[in-house]
């Protein structure tokens, strides 16, 4: 089991006067509930919510962020700053920074949106090797992004040992293990029919049929969809799941919604070869491995024609 998981029962427990185990068995009867679609780091933080504990203040290192977070708060080392860059979309025009912050345990990719965080890039008070605070960030698509909500300032923590490079490694499927950030190439063998839901604005978490979340009490639910399908390469198969904010690299959204469009699509992708990366974890339920995905793309000819020749 991760050290992030054990550092979240160790912190839930010292805020709930509960025992370890105690909080452990929550955690395992709400992936139960939850049909294995989330991590026994994701099922932590809903047990947290009912319990009211709140993580909104807590410093958590870039290794414990999990998705569907938000109010995430931390202190990282900026390894890789990029310039600063303009945009001009849907008749909106503005700027965006970007860099890579890590600490100890992993690093993350940050996303600037407030022109005043921004500045702090422009004028070079934000500098490569420079340490950072941040303070109510979101996660989104895997990255770290900063609203004017959000709050950024130097610190003068140490940060000695960044996480430098990625920790996703290729691997067969047959070599998969729980925890692990792999990436593979693999064929769809297999695909089912999309899964809708509603979660709450604020956490992400699902909420009940009422549209009741446990952390936030009654809310205006998000609806969002999740996929599975079953990838082969060859050394095994494994079933993979991806969710809303990477779907549309699979499926446009709006054939997810029409039956005839969505079958039509799965046609296509049945069969095909596909670079995918993402987390590996155990469902409990059904004993067996499951895949998260966090990105997919094609596969690149020249690439593997590198690879090969290696």
């Amino acid at each position: 089991m991760s050290d992030n998981y054990h550092q979240l029962v160790d912190f839930i427990s010292k805020n709930s006067g509960l025992s370890n185990e105690d909080i452990e068995r929550r955690i395992e009867a709400k992936q139960a509930k939850l049909a294995g679609l989330i991590s026994k780091e994701g099922a932590a933080q809903v047990v947290a919510a009912e319990l009211n504990i709140n993580f909104d203040k807590q410093i958590i290192k870039i290794s414990q962020i999990v998705p569907g977070m938000r109010k995430i708060n931390l202190v990282g080392k900026v390894i890789n700053l990029f310039p600063v860059k303009e945009y001009n979309k849907n008749g909106r025009s503005g700027r965006i920074g970007t860099f890579i912050l890590a600490d100890e345990t992993s690093n993350i990719r940050t996303v600037l949106w407030d022109e005043n965080h921004i500045d702090l890039i422009a004028n070079g008070q934000i500098f490569n090797e420079c340490v950072i605070e941040i303070n109510n960030a979101n996660l989104r698509n895997n990255e770290l992004h900063l609203t004017s909500f959000s709050e950024i300032k130097i610190s003068n923590k140490l940060i000695e040992n960044p996480v430098v490079s990625q920790s996703f490694f290729k691997k067969a499927i047959n070599q998969f293990s729980p925890g692990e950030k792999v990436s593979t190439r693999a064929f769809i063998v297999q695909m089912f029919e999309p899964r809708f839901f509603q979660v709450c604005p604020q956490c992400r978490k699902k909420v009940n049929e009422i549209g009741e979340c446990l952390g936030h009490g009654r809310v205006v639910p998000e609806r969002r969809v999740l996929l599975s399908f079953v990838i082969d390469d060859g050394s095994d198969s494994i079933r993979a799941v991806i969710f809303s904010d990477q779907i549309e690299k699979l499926v446009p959204k709006e054939e997810l919604e029409v039956p005839e469009l969505f079958s039509g699509r799965k046609k296509e992708l049945l069969g095909k070869e596909m670079v995918l990366t993402g987390q590996v974890r155990k469902n409990n339920m059904y004993n067996n491995n499951e895949f998260f995905i966090s990105d997919v793309g094609e596969v690149d000819l020249d690439n593997l024609i590198d690879e090969l020749e290696k």
